[in-house]
């Protein structure tokens, strides 16, 4: 492997709620983000990595253990991190990096302690405070407090695609993003971690006022919903009509594109400090999100808009070009390839599986496998999902009444089953589960399913040997907090 400077410093940005479906990097009409394209022509995209949740927390928690979310204890929001597992950042720290996490890291508890420099909201809202010019008039109409399952969805949604009352220099994003150029500029003794995560694209979508306008209603079209998706549509969604779809797409892609911008921010500030050959750049999303598909505007769902994540890698010397792969990847994936890449030890209990084969194989032309299977729980809905190259198996225990504000009522209290024929369906619009041809492909993939909560079951004394699958399924499946023997720790459960 050939390396300019070694070890790398490392550089990850993680966007919140990002679909890769508004990114024009992977050849979406949607919103223009340029910084995202650079780093895809000059590195690797990765065209079908999925979120071990769909859900912040124990997505983030996941990806930065290494370890499924059922493995961790952390299955819901907000659960802190037990203080028994140990974290990319400790790793780093350990093998001599300096390490810096700006923004979101939902840990839930004060991990302070990890970085050697650490901001987040707090912090913008002191220099925010100190700034004289903050009040200064804002022109034209602009969101109000974010009020979500208070206010109609319409309004938390910003299907009125409204900016976020403040000036561009005043964003929490670009406090951030300058923070994280600033940390960049400065003189370093040792190798660097800097984990730089904005709200953005989160819900209400946030953008200055100087973004005002970038995106209009009329240029989006409001996807389809099958009949099948009305029956199991959470309530909060019923009153959005495709006109308010509209809306929240292009407040969406204008919130996108600013996104893009911090981005850049922190590309140039590599290149000012002259340290793009010797860093590892990260792009990624902990999630994806929904935006009208199967008539949702949301993440909570194991639905391919939501679970799909974005992730691109940029190391020149190691990291070939301008390269994709198709293929299947989990984002927990991340922390032992990171650790491979920085020639640190790789802890022997992870789930992820380092990336650096497919690395070494796409450098040489060759096209590698990584997984046959990726595997996404919920366990707020007692959902888990199995996908494999072309089939997809969602099954729900309705053993739980979900807590997090997307509740059916038609649904409570009822299993349900669903197989989508991806090569055939990309759009999961045709459930094949009661197909008389696809009983054995039901019973295989539930079959690995069953196999995989088993094994990754953080209490295994819990779970019922002599059950029937459904038994076992709908008690793995139940969120590891509230089966916590010790249960000694608070969570929203």
């Amino acid at each position: 492997m050939t390396r300019s400077t070694f070890p790398p410093n490392i550089v990850w940005i993680c966007a919140d709620d990002y679909t890769p479906d508004f990114c024009s990097a992977y050849g979406s009409p949607h919103a223009l983000t340029p910084a995202l394209d650079r780093l895809a022509a000059e590195g690797l995209r990765f065209d079908r990595v999925f979120a071990t949740c769909p859900l912040s927390t124990p997505s983030r928690q996941s990806f930065w253990t290494g370890r499924y979310p059922r493995r961790i204890g952390v299955t819901l929001s907000p659960t802190p991190l037990p203080g028994t597992e140990v974290s990319l950042p400790q790793l780093l720290r350990q093998g001599g990096y300096l390490v810096a996490a700006l923004g979101k890291t939902h840990f839930y508890a004060p991990q302070r302690q990890m970085f050697d420099l650490c901001l987040d909201w707090p912090d913008y809202c002191e220099w925010r405070d100190r700034q004289e010019d903050w009040k200064r008039t804002l022109a034209g109409p602009v969101l109000g407090r974010w009020r979500p399952f208070v206010d109609p969805p319409q309004v938390w949604l910003n299907s009125t695609v409204l900016p976020y009352p403040a000036h561009d220099e005043q964003m929490f994003g670009t406090f951030l993003a300058r923070a994280g150029a600033d940390f960049i500029r400065q003189s370093h003794t040792q190798p660097f971690f800097l984990y730089l995560s904005p709200y953005e694209t989160h819900s209400p979508f946030n953008f200055p006022v100087e973004f005002r306008g970038r995106h209009h209603p009329s240029e989006f079209k409001s996807p389809w919903v099958h009949q099948d998706d009305w029956e199991r549509l959470p309530d909060v969604f019923q009153q959005l009509g495709p006109r308010e779809f509209e809306g929240i797409r292009a407040a969406y892609a204008t919130c996108a594109e600013f996104m893009d911008r911090n981005v850049g921010l922190i590309l140039s500030a590599l290149e000012d400090a002259g340290l793009m050959e010797n860093t590892l750049v990260i792009f990624s999303s902990d999630h994806g999100y929904l935006l009208g598909q199967h008539g949702r505007a949301e993440k909570h769902c194991c639905y391919e808009p939501a679970v799909r994540a974005a992730l691109l890698l940029r190391w020149p010397g190691v990291i070939s070009r301008g390269t994709t792969t198709g293929a299947l990847v989990e984002l927990h994936d991340i922390v032992p390839t990171i650790l491979e890449l920085c020639g640190l030890p790789i802890p022997d209990n992870l789930d992820g599986r380092s990336l650096n084969p497919l690395i070494e194989g796409l450098r040489h032309g060759t096209t590698l496998a990584h997984r046959d299977r990726v595997f996404v729980e919920y366990a707020d809905h007692a959902e888990g999902m199995i996908r494999t190259d072309r089939w997809k198996l969602i099954y729900s225990a309705g053993n739980r009444i979900r807590q997090d504000g997307y509740a059916v009522e038609s649904m409570i209290g009822k299993e349900s089953l669903q197989l989508f024929d991806l090569h055939a369906d990309p759009d999961e619009l045709e459930n094949r589960a009661i197909d008389p041809g696809c009983r054995g492909i039901v019973t295989e993939l539930l079959d690995e399913l069953t196999d995989h909560l088993l094994r990754t079951e953080r209490f295994p004394d819990q779970i019922p040997r002599t059950g029937s699958q459904r038994e076992v399924l709908a008690s793995c499946l139940l969120p590891t907090e509230v089966r916590d023997p010790l249960n000694n720790r608070r969570t929203a459960g």
